[in-house]
């Protein structure tokens, strides 16, 4: 097939790099859903096995009458900031360079509120001082996620970093001109001999993206009217 369109295919975590708003939405919501109706082959009830409906949008097992529909997991994804920089931060599983905000799933019974305040906590030995909601953006990853985009500030001279290992590789305050620097970058960087590889930031139509960018605007807007 590949040879026939003259293409070749990739995973989608990769393609998103290339992809326009239009496309990405299709192709997020197709995987999520493949992925969802290969993980609900069978009823948790009965243990007998659920049909699809025509339209994809639902399954039901014949013998428990039990309607099964698509979920989405509340993921916070939140960028921190002291009021003059920025925090990012990078899982080994990102490709070389990458920085982006922190995230984490919602624990049951948590509110948004609490579970941005336990992941910068556990992740970064940080103290929220105040939130504000951003934006929400439905997420394929990894398998159908909602992530739901704030922006926090920590207390004041509290500002060490404190990297849990065991959830990420590195953490990091970043100033808006190397932020600034980064958002102009685009194509992929070749590295050269024995230089120091720069950070990159996730791609446009990801919020984490947007969260940046939003912040950027933010510090640029307080930094004309002081």
């Amino acid at each position: 097939m590949e040879t026939e369109l003259k293409g070749s295919f990739i995973e989608l975590r990769k393609a998103i790099f290339q992809l326009n708003s239009m496309d990405s939405s299709l192709l997020f919501t197709a995987q999520a859903l493949l992925r969802w109706h290969a993980n609900h082959q069978f009823c948790s009830r009965s243990g007998q096995p659920t049909k699809k409906n025509m339209a994809g949008s639902k399954r039901v097992c014949p013998s428990s009458k039990i309607i099964y529909y698509p979920q989405m997991a509340p993921v916070v994804i939140t960028l921190v900031s002291d009021g003059v920089r920025c925090l990012l931060a990078r899982q080994s599983s990102f490709p070389k360079g990458l920085y982006s905000a922190l995230a984490g799933f919602c624990d049951i019974g948590e509110s948004v509120e609490e579970a941005v305040r336990r992941e910068v906590a556990e992740e970064v030995g940080l103290e929220v001082e105040r939130l504000e909601y951003s934006a929400s953006q439905h997420w394929p990853f990894p398998n159908s996620s909602l992530m739901i985009a704030c922006h926090a500030t920590v207390k004041p001279g509290q500002t060490e970093i404190q990297v849990n290992l065991r959830e990420l590789e590195a953490a990091a305050w970043f100033s808006h001109d190397e932020v600034a620097t980064a958002l102009r970058r685009k194509g992929p960087y070749i590295q050269q001999e024995n230089e120091t590889l720069p950070f990159s930031l996730p791609p446009r139509l990801a919020i984490a993206h947007q969260l940046i960018k939003e912040w950027m605007e933010r510090h640029a807007c307080s930094s004309r009217l002081a």
